[in-house]
């Protein structure tokens, strides 16, 4: 081996051949034996010097220096600058693919940007953004999970997602996966309705659909289990406790009237309630606080009165005409009077709203008991309206009818509602012999807004008292043959129950039947009607709520977007390619990148990426696409990956390389062609 100095310093080694060692020592300014033409180790004149080689054996001459030397070409892809002149279009600090520039500086990868030479390119795949990129297949504008398009921007089982920055929507009804606006997924193969959860998705009333792939089932009222449609279920049969027999929210009442509760179905100036549809289900307008709902408007009804007012009753049968070791109640079937007998109770209910017995009329007396006596005993008394051993309770509702003058009426010349059920159905009564079951009382409780002008007329027997507020506004008590009484709340009686405007008040009917010689029962309510509110979707406010499908805010019915009827337009996804802006559509559309070199449908019903699209789509692992991918050195390979070439760290001599130190920057030894570099 021979050494070589350049200026002095070792710079390699050198073969040498039989003669011996040779010493190789050039001079400064001295031209090198660099090849001509390639401008390679030379001296700064460029025209060779003079070489002196001292060997054991007799020495040569030096060999013709380079042509053209001069200044070492430090650029090349990699280098951190842009050379327009090589085709460069980004220039990462590297010659590596797959990070956004390409290995040769000419292409930017898809799915990158590259706005500054020498740092790193970014990706401009955001989720989030509302734009549909690289691996996305979905973007609805945020990052939240659980809205049909995940925080990685994946689409989520059971949605479809048509339209990039538009909300996501259930896929289909019966995939057993709740989505969008479905409220249930039950274990239907083919969804049909009448099992509780329709074949749209919907719960049916009266269902309570317990999750996916289960099967619906009816509620039941009473269980202490609110579900369903029901508002709240406290497992009693009490009316007036807030939770009445019918799982309906009921207002609370203290002294000073009632406050309204959310569900109750009455909403009030000073409420702090937005709205009150009389349920507690979100997803109807009116949330489970009373609250609007986003998409709804929500007006408080009163002007559209229902044909029928339904009020809850309680009736509590007694025994009359008893059997085997049964005993007849002691304050039936023994008193009479020709009209009514005031002062049976106390002006005021007690703390349990029940009547406060007086004992007036225990005995025949002269003055406050004109017939006589009409009742027995406080612990008698207690059996009327109280549940105790002596009765048994039957809680249902009784339907007054709406009349052309707005007032509702319940008429009944022949009142027997416990005809065959109650003690006579329970075996312990015999019916009387015209076959009705006599001997009970009734007690009916409802709440409205007083508002002024309400009024209330009953005719009928036996004994009838009516409160209002806790206070006594009718008096019928006794036992007698039909009476009426009637009264308004004009300001007078309003003072004297205790009534303010706009305030809720709960009103109290008690009613007794103790003689079996007839029955009358005719009520007229008037004015006690509270505003419900009334909850819609607004088709066009570009909030998609209630049964709508579809609301941009325009529904114009254009491409991409909402018809008039909040139903969607033509979409990416309905199968039909519209054409322009799709060039294709399977329904689905969710195939990012193509593994089989032909394009399949991406998101935004367009030609997905593949090898051969002429992009290299490096977060697919692609290196390299010029759209052809022969192969071959300096080319792509049919998998578009990268071939053999410069800058690759394998010297390819076969190539005409002689060096390939991993990159095509110059001024390293190793030049942008991979040839080897002289000094500088």
């Amino acid at each position: 081996m021979a050494r070589l100095y350049l200026g002095g310093a070792l710079i390699g080694l050198v073969a040498v051949g039989a003669c011996g060692p040779v010493e190789l020592s050039i001079a400064p300014g001295d031209g090198g034996g660099g090849p001509s033409g390639r401008g390679g180790a030379s001296s700064a004149s460029g025209t060779g010097g003079e070489v002196e080689l001292s060997t054991v054996g007799t020495g040569g001459n030096g060999g013709a220096g380079g042509e053209g030397g001069g200044i070492v070409d430090t650029t090349g892809c990699g280098d951190g600058l842009i050379q327009v002149d090589k085709g460069e279009i980004c220039d990462d600090g590297n010659s590596l693919p797959g990070d956004g520039c390409s290995a040769d500086c000419t292409t930017v990868e898809s799915g990158f940007a590259c706005p500054t030479p020498s740092t790193p390119c970014v990706s401009i795949v955001v989720c989030g953004d509302g734009l549909v990129f690289g691996t996305e297949t979905c973007d609805d504008g945020n990052t939240d999970d659980g809205d049909g398009c995940s925080m990685a921007c994946a689409v989520e089982a059971g949605w479809k997602c048509n339209t990039p920055g538009t909300p996501c929507v259930a896929a289909m009804c019966g995939d057993g996966i709740i989505a969008g606006s479905e409220e249930c997924e039950d274990d239907d193969v083919v969804p049909t309705s009448g099992d509780g959860c329709s074949d749209q998705c919907q719960r049916e009333f009266g269902f309570a659909c317990p999750g996916p792939m289960m099967a619906c089932y009816q509620t039941t009222c009473g269980d202490g289990v609110p579900e369903g449609d029901e508002p709240c279920d406290d497992g009693n049969d009490v009316i007036g406790d807030g939770c009445n027999p019918f799982c309906e929210v009921e207002p609370t009442c203290g002294m000073n009237g009632c406050n309204s509760s959310c569900g109750d179905g009455i909403i009030l100036p000073a409420d702090n309630e937005q709205c009150d549809d009389g349920n507690t289900q979100g997803g109807d307008g009116c949330s489970a606080t009373c609250t609007i709902e986003p998409g709804f408007i929500c007006n408080n009804v009163l002007s559209v009165l229902p044909q029928q007012l339904e009020v809850p009753i309680t009736y509590r049968d007694l025994i009359t005409f008893p059997l085997g070791n049964n005993v007849k109640h002691p304050d039936l079937d023994v008193y009479s009077g020709s009209t009514e007998t005031p002062g049976l109770v106390q002006p005021t209910l007690d703390a349990n709203g029940k009547p406060v017995y007086t004992g007036i009329c225990e005995q025949s007396l002269v003055g406050p008991c004109p017939y006589g006596q009409q009742t027995t005993s406080a612990a008698d008394f207690q059996d009327w309206f109280n549940d105790t051993p002596a009765n048994t309770k039957v809680v249902t509702k009784l339907a007054l009818n709406k009349q052309p003058d707005n007032s509702y009426f319940f008429p009944d010349a022949s009142f027997f509602p416990l005809d065959g059920i109650g003690h006579v159905g329970l075996g312990n009564e015999a019916p009387h012999p015209n076959s009705h079951n006599y001997g009970f009382t009734s007690e009916i409780r409802d709440w409205f807004e007083f508002k002024g002008g309400e009024t209330l007329s009953f005719s009928g027997d036996d004994d009838v008292w009516v409160f209002i507020n806790g206070q006594l506004a009718l008096d019928l008590g006794g036992m007698h043959p039909p009476v009426s009484g009637s009264f308004t709340l004009d300001a007078a009686t309003a003072t004297g129950l205790g009534l303010q405007v706009g305030n809720v008040y709960e009103i109290v009917l008690f009613h007794a039947e103790r003689r079996p010689t007839g029955s009358n029962f005719n009520l007229t309510l008037a004015g006690f009607v509270s505003a419900t509110s009334v909850c819609d979707s607004v088709c066009g406010d570009g909030i998609v709520a209630g049964d709508e499908l579809c609301d941009d805010g325009v529904n114009d019915g254009s491409y991409g977007g909402c018809n008039p009827d909040c139903t969607p337009g033509p979409f990416c996804g309905d199968l039909l390619v519209q054409n322009p802006p799709e060039v294709c559509d399977d329904g689905l559309n969710l195939t990012t990148y193509s593994f089989n070199g032909m394009p399949a449908c991406a998101p935004g019903c367009v030609d997905s990426p593949y090898c051969g699209d002429a992009g290299v789509d490096s977060l697919f692992g692609e290196e390299c696409d010029d759209g052809v991918n022969a192969g071959g050195y300096g080319g792509c390979e049919s998998n578009c990956t990268l071939g053999p070439r410069c800058g690759d760290g394998i010297t390819q001599t076969a190539e005409g390389e002689s060096c390939d130190d991993g990159n095509t920057v110059g001024g390293d030894g190793c030049n942008s062609l991979c040839q080897l570099e002289g000094p500088k």
